[in-house]
């Protein structure tokens, strides 16, 4: 699965070079102008860590940045930006933001930082039991486990996979495609058929909470609420 990265910036284009540039590089990259846009994007779509740039029109980069601590104290970031006053420096570090970068910079070392910041991370994002709260069920990944106070099942190993993929991305439009290639590795008649009967199969699993839903989307795919 891509990393996800939300640009924001409001130079028009590094912004679409930036994009473009994460994306050769295998980054799942949106853009946004400034601040107030970056907010409401992180309401519908979840990212796994921002690219900030300081000065921009109706809310800079370090206002944003102070925002973020309380709405999402978790997510990394780091600013991309010509402020380059020491002072200006301290305060981004301060506002928590995992590094500076002075423009103008070379598009590898910003994939290396941002490489290094995940690598850094990770450990606190995972779930080392793989123990998912999923409604009224826990989902013991690792054993395929889905149990509720009224039952206990095993899953098979696509149902798990998929009921796992379908949680990390709830709340989200989840493309048929982005579910056949992640999981089938190919998105081709038969493997779209296939993940139905599982979409089916994984419903009735689910069927004792209610509000526990996989909802189709009409000939794009599903979102998953619990």
């Amino acid at each position: 699965m891509k990393t996800k990265v939300l640009v924001i910036e409001d130079d028009i284009d590094l912004g679409n070079l930036l994009r473009q540039y994460l994306e050769i590089n295998n980054f799942e990259a949106h853009r946004v102008y400034n601040g107030e846009e970056a907010r409401m994007e992180l309401k519908v779509n979840d990212y796994d860590i921002l690219i900030i740039d300081v000065m921009m029109p109706k809310e800079d980069g370090f206002t944003l940045a102070a925002k973020l601590k309380v709405s999402h104290p978790q997510l990394p970031f780091l600013f991309v930006t010509a402020r380059k006053l020491k002072e200006d420096v301290i305060l981004g570090l301060k506002l928590g933001a995992d590094d500076y970068i002075i423009k103008p910079f070379d598009a590898d070392e910003l994939i290396l930082r941002m490489q290094n910041i995940l690598r850094r991370i990770q450990p606190q994002l995972t779930n080392p039991n793989e123990i998912y709260r999923i409604g009224i069920y826990n989902f013991d990944a690792e054993n395929l486990k889905l149990s509720s106070p009224l039952s206990e099942k095993t899953l098979t190993e696509k149902e798990g996979q998929l009921l796992k993929y379908l949680y990390e991305h709830q709340n989200q439009l989840i493309k048929r495609h982005a579910i056949l290639d992640y999981l089938w590795n190919n998105s081709d008649f038969f493997n779209g058929r296939s993940m139905d009967v599982f979409i089916t199969r994984l419903r009735k699993h689910l069927m004792e909470d209610k509000n526990v839903q996989i909802e189709s989307i009409r000939g794009v795919g599903y979102r998953f609420y619990c």
